[in-house]
């Protein structure tokens, strides 16, 4: 099966609830319909029409499971007892590379490619890796989404997960690019992710996520022109340096426009260890321009993404009040 296309249903031989067919069923399932396990075990005898592919879970039909049976029986297996329907627990979600499959990154192996079908379910449930299926614990589960009727993690998520089995670093570095530029998610998010699972220690993720953000750093710098040419905006001085003149120097901002003192600068920062002093830094800066009369406003690579029109309605009210503000303080503005 090509990672590109849908999963569909296939004809299953056993009737379900709905009154169609399935491929899969658990043991539990099977019981609730009245097969014993000695029935079970006649059916998967050698020749029988069933085969067991993973603890407590069949499939009903001769042959290779397909992408799809493996991806379902993974979540028969991970769902809580008694979940209604078995394999559909939303504490149960496909990660790791299959669901950057399911995502569709043309970097991640089609599902036919993928050896290893992992599972993101809560810390506290007592489950254990097997055969093919890889138990990952979440201290908090994100909220799945659904994909061709399959729970999958966020892509932030599969992407941490996936990441922590990975040594290459080419492949790594191919799939935390492709996240950024193929916009589905800010570079923030995958950071984020990969410093919760403690990943951020390991030189070739380190060197992974270095490229990821000045890639999200270009792909927000292009928005941001995109935004004063589509809007209409004056336009700035663009990647500048402040200072005071024969003192020091104030920053680097994305765009000044000086007849106003109105200043963009790109919030692209990434949670790492010391995001806390990072953050503080920013704020000494603004607020130290702000005594200088300088309006500073900062705008998300999320934003841009999102609501553009409304960060250039920000931007164009703030150089529309420069009017009525006391003049600014003389400064030096140089090339960046």
């Amino acid at each position: 099966m090509n990672h590109n296309t849908p999963i569909t249903p296939r004809p299953l031989p056993l009737p379900s609830r709905a009154g169609g067919r399935q491929r899969l069923a658990s043991t539990a399932q099977l019981r609730e319909r009245g097969l014993s396990g000695a029935d079970i075990a006649a059916h998967c005898r050698p020749g029988g029409e069933w085969q067991q592919i993973l603890p407590g879970v069949f499939l009903l039909g001769p042959g290779q499971p397909t992408s799809e049976d493996r991806l379902r029986a993974a979540l028969l297996h991970a769902a809580r007892p008694g979940a209604v329907p078995a394999g559909q627990d939303p504490g149960a979600m496909i990660t790791g590379l299959a669901a950057l499959a399911l995502h569709r990154f043309s970097s991640a192996p089609p599902l036919t490619g993928v050896d290893r079908i992992d599972v993101l379910v809560p810390r506290t449930r007592r489950l254990r890796s097997t055969g093919w299926v890889r138990v990952v614990r979440a201290q908090e589960s994100p909220e799945p989404l659904r994909i061709a009727g399959v729970p999958v993690a966020p892509v932030a998520r599969a992407l941490a997960d996936a990441v922590s089995a990975l040594t290459d670093a080419g492949v790594v570095r191919r799939l935390l690019t492709e996240a950024v530029r193929g916009g589905h998610c800010e570079p923030g998010a995958v950071v984020r992710e990969l410093n919760r699972a403690r990943l951020l220690n390991r030189p070739h993720v380190v060197d992974a996520v270095d490229s990821l953000l000045a890639e999200g750093r270009s792909i927000a710098e292009e928005r941001l022109y995109e935004m004063v040419r589509e809007f209409a905006l004056p336009d700035p001085l663009w990647n500048v340096d402040l200072r005071l003149p024969g003192g020091p120097h104030l920053g680097g901002l994305d765009a000044y426009w000086p007849d106003q003192a109105v200043a963009v600068e790109l919030d692209t920062r990434a949670p790492r260890q010391d995001d806390d002093a990072l953050w503080s830094e920013y704020t000494r800066k603004r607020e130290h321009l702000e005594r200088l009369g300088i309006t500073v406003v900062h705008i998300t690579p999320r934003k841009l993404r999102e609501a553009m029109d409304q960060q250039a309605t920000v931007v164009r009210t703030a150089l529309m009040a420069a009017a009525d503000r006391q003049p600014a303080a003389y400064v030096v503005v140089l090339p960046r």
